[in-house]
């Protein structure tokens, strides 16, 4: 019986083959998970109906199963249909899980370009595609190491 909250078996087996600097994306509705991942990424899908489940949800599992040391959002545009004022709604929602997990990491912003680069290495193990809606909800979780 695990002793964390995650309990979904593919998503347990790809997090067991990971180690130190592996990338795991948790990819809200709107990414183009298909064809944005690394070489030897596994995409799992947990996309319902719009809405569930959410990339916060999915957070919250994963962070009571892995050591995080890295934690990138996509930063938002300036200009443009998709322009925002400010961070995002669900980075503050990114904030508050991450502190109820005990985990003191910030989220760095990453241009869009670069973000998806960073999601085609090969460090990138796994893409959990979910349902959300939020713009911006993208988060790529960098694997850190075990101390205990």
């Amino acid at each position: 019986m695990l002793r964390h909250t995650l309990i979904h078996p593919q998503i347990n087996a790809i997090l067991g083959t990971a180690g130190h600097h592996s990338s795991i994306l948790i990819a809200d509705g709107n990414y183009p998970a298909a064809s944005k991942r690394g070489p030897r990424a596994e995409l799992v899908s947990l996309n319902l109906m719009p809405g569930v489940v959410t990339c916060n949800q999915v957070l919250q599992a994963v962070l009571s199963a892995i050591p995080v040391e890295a934690i990138q959002t996509m930063e938002t545009e300036t200009s443009g249909p998709y322009a925002l004022d400010g961070d995002p709604p669900v980075w503050d929602e990114y904030r508050e899980t991450i502190r109820a997990a005990g985990i003191n990491v910030e989220l760095q912003p990453t241009e869009k370009w670069a973000f998806y680069e960073a999601v085609s290495t090969n460090d990138h193990i796994l893409t959990i595609q979910t349902a959300d809606q939020q713009r911006y909800a993208n988060i790529l979780l960098t694997v850190g190491v075990r101390m205990d």
